[in-house]
C-alpha cells in the first residue's frame, strides 16, 4: 500500500525536515510507504555531485527573483524546483518491493530510478507528450518533433526540435534501504528560472515542460492523480489518498518546521559554504 498526500506549496527546507522524520519513521514500521507530492517556491538545489559552476546566476540576480540556494544528501548535480512544477517525494522501504531483475531478492537503487523514470514516462504518454530515458544520463527526456503540438507551439524551435529536451529530472537518496528525495516533473513550470543554471550540468540539451510541448497549460491536480496511479502500477501496490498528514501519523503533529542539524543553507552571499 502507498499513502499519498498532496501537500500543496511547501517551501524546501521543510520539505527536507518532514522527508527526514518520516524516513525515520518508515525504518522503525512506524508508517506505511508514502508519497508526497507538493510543489516548492523558486529554490535551486544542489546534490551530492554538484558543481558550484553550474549556478550561473549571481547572488544578485538570485536575490531578485526570489531564488533560494541548498545543499542536500541527494544524488546528482544542481536542478531548480519550483511552481507550476509536480514533485513527488516517495518514502519507500524498498525491501518490500520484489526486484524484476532476477539478480536481487528486492528492489536496488538502479532498478528502483528505472522504475521512477517509468512513472514519468506514463505520465507523460496520458497527456499524448512521448518521452524517452537517454543512456548514461537519469531523467526523462522528450522524443525530437514527437510531441502532440509541437508545431503550432510558438516557443518550439528548430534548436528544441533537433534535440532532445529534459522534462522531467531524478534525484534520489537511499539510507537503511528507505528512500527519499525523489522526481520533479515540469508541468507549467517557468523555464526561464533554468537559465540561471545548467541543469544537472549538462550544457547541451534544453529543459521543457508538459504545457510547452502541448501548447496550453495543464491541470496540475490531474497530472498529480494520474502520476499516483501510475506509482501503483509500477510498484505493483494500491494507492492511498490521504486527506492530511495527521491521517498518516495518527496524531496532531503537523509539518516539522525545525531545521535537521546537517543541513546548511546557502545564503547567495556566501559562496564559500558550495560544496
Amino acid at each position: 500500500m502507498i499513502s499519498v498526500l498532496q501537500l500543496g506549496i511547501v517551501d524546501y527546507a521543510t520539505a527536507l525536515r518532514l522527508q527526514e522524520t518520516l524516513v525515520s519513521l518508515r525504518k522503525q514500521g512506524g508508517i506505511p510507504d508514502v508519497l508526497l507530492l507538493l510543489e516548492h517556491p523558486p529554490v535551486i538545489t544542489l546534490g551530492r555531485n554538484a558543481k558550484t559552476k553550474n549556478i550561473v546566476a549571481s547572488p544578485e540576480v538570485l536575490a531578485q527573483r526570489g531564488v533560494e540556494v541548498f545543499e542536500c544528501d541527494r544524488g546528482g548535480d544542481v536542478t531548480f524546483h519550483g511552481p507550476g512544477q509536480l514533485v513527488a517525494y516517495p518514502i519507500f522501504d524498498l525491501r518490500g518491493f520484489p526486484s524484476e531483475t532476477g539478480n536481487h531478492k528486492t528492489l536496488g537503487a538502479i532498478e528502483y530510478v528505472r522504475r521512477l523514470e517509468e512513472v514519468l514516462i506514463r505520465t507523460c504518454a496520458d497527456f499524448g507528450v512521448a518521452t524517452k530515458r537517454i543512456s548514461g544520463l537519469t531523467g526523462v527526456w522528450t522524443e525530437p518533433d514527437a510531441g502532440a503540438n509541437s508545431e503550432s507551439s510558438p516557443e518550439h524551435n528548430s534548436t528544441t526540435k533537433a534535440n532532445e529536451s529534459k522534462i522531467a529530472a531524478l534525484g534520489v537518496h537511499i539510507s537503511g534501504g528507505v528512500s527519499s528525495h525523489g522526481i520533479a516533473l515540469n508541468v507549467n513550470t517557468d523555464l526561464s528560472f533554468f537559465n540561471l543554471i545548467i541543469p544537472c550540468g549538462i550544457a547541451s540539451k534544453p529543459v521543457t515542460s508538459m504545457s510547452r510541448e502541448l501548447g496550453h497549460p495543464v491541470g496540475l491536480q490531474e497530472v498529480a492523480h494520474l502520476l499516483s496511479r501510475n506509482f501503483g502500477n509500477v510498484f505493483s501496490s494500491q494507492v492511498l489518498w490521504l486527506d492530511s498528514l495527521d491521517d498518516l501519523l495518527g496524531t496532531k503533529t503537523g509539518v516539522p518546521m525545525t531545521l535537521p542539524d546537517d543541513l546548511r543553507k546557502i545564503h547567495p552571499d556566501d559562496g564559500s559554504t558550495w560544496a
